[in-house]
């Protein structure tokens, strides 16, 4: 793929340390979130989509079941991270998690973990839970869904809680020696390149290992919805989201990888922007920005530079 010659990409750094091609099994493990059940609140984030949590559910195969089903499609594959990617999947007891979680690990050709949660919902015995695995050698990552660090951002979203909680928990996720992706949406409402520009100096200042880039998607069943039919928010354009998305990457040191850097949905669930029903849209637009105007890391001096 030719991003892999201008951005650091997970799937080129995996296939680099394990010699082959390792792709990530999207496992669903049960789990719904603390802003959703009323612990902290309800109705979610407001870019959400609430209602499909039910239909979701319903669809749910036990850990195995999903790998074995998803690894069987997997384009050419022989190794795989287990990653469970909905909602927030460490909102559970340690005992919970550690069943589904070694569930998942003990299926043939798994090499490890991805967990994607929330940055108040990893507490310390969590983390520690992780560590154990990386330490009997798993790959471990912890991905904690952050958006934005901006705290006005983070309560016009109902994100419920703020960039302190963020860093707290990627100090003591480094303690622990635990790899950290974070994930950051581009396009907030009240957002423009100065603070998604602001929100990746502060995340490189926290100290991170990966990172996922995301336009602002507009779905069906989300409070956004219902501002953007109302004419309040508009979606963020293709170009937009290149030039802010390219800046970030340039500016971003080339050790760190990015295990995203577009995203994609499909009508009827996503209703703006339109662009993003196709995933190569923005893929070859940040392409074509980041071959011209320069690769990961060349704002600060030291490019990218793929490896043999």
């Amino acid at each position: 793929m030719q991003l892999l010659q201008v951005v650091n990409m997970f799937g080129g750094d995996l296939l680099r340390r394990y010699g082959q091609k390792v792709y990530k099994l999207a496992l669903h493990g049960g789990f719904s979130c603390p802003n959703r059940d009323g612990t902290l609140g309800r109705g979610g984030c407001t870019f959400c989509n609430v209602a499909s949590f039910a239909d979701e559910q319903s669809r749910f195969h036990s850990v195995a079941e999903q790998v074995s089903g998803q690894a069987a499609s997997a384009d050419r594959a022989k190794r795989y991270l287990a990653y469970f990617q909905a909602y927030t999947s460490t909102y559970a007891e340690v005992k919970v998690l550690d069943h589904l979680y070694r569930e998942a690990l003990a299926q043939a050709d798994i090499v490890g973990i991805c967990v994607g949660t929330r940055p108040d919902c990893a507490p310390p015995e969590v983390l520690d839970l992780l560590a154990g695995y990386q330490r009997e050698g798993y790959e471990v990552w912890l991905e904690l869904g952050l958006q934005s660090a901006q705290d006005k951002t983070l309560h016009r979203i109902n994100r419920g809680h703020d960039f302190a909680c963020y860093r707290r928990t990627v100090a003591a996720a480094r303690r622990r020696g635990l790899r950290v992706c974070t994930h950051l949406i581009i396009g907030l409402p009240g957002e423009g390149a100065a603070e998604c520009l602001s929100t990746l100096n502060q995340v490189l200042a926290a100290g991170v290992d990966g990172l996922k880039l995301h336009p602002l998607l507009l779905v069906e069943g989300s409070v956004m919805a219902r501002a953007w039919r109302a004419g309040r928010l508009a979606a963020i354009s293709m170009d937009d989201y290149t030039a802010i998305a390219g800046d970030m990457i340039r500016r971003t040191p080339a050790r760190v990888v990015f295990h995203r850097i577009c995203a994609s949905a499909r009508p009827p669930t996503l209703l703006a922007p339109l662009w993003c029903a196709n995933h190569w849209n923005g893929m070859n637009a940040l392409y074509n920005n980041l071959r011209t105007q320069g690769v990961q890391g060349s704002a600060l001096g030291m490019p990218f530079r793929p490896r043999a």
